[in-house]
């Protein structure tokens, strides 16, 4: 029988959109791009912090009731 394989399943790429974003030029972008590429980085910043709390707690309620790993 063939599996299909979900997106999840398939391994990320090398070098995420982050370390690309860091080594890209900024020479040509005007003051105006800038400050708008910095109010978009700063909401994603706020973004991942979210989801990183999210999956704090999600893992300590886990760990409330099934008793901390020995991981």
């Amino acid at each position: 029988m063939l599996q299909v394989m979900d997106i999840d399943d398939l391994p990320r790429p090398k070098g995420d959109a982050a370390s690309r974003l860091a080594g890209e030029d900024l020479g040509p972008y005007s003051q105006d791009e800038l400050t708008e590429r910095i109010t978009l980085l700063e909401a994603e910043v706020a973004r991942v912090k979210e989801h990183r709390d999210k999956a704090n707690a999600h893992r300590a309620a886990a760990d409330a009731l099934f008793g901390k790993s020995s991981s």
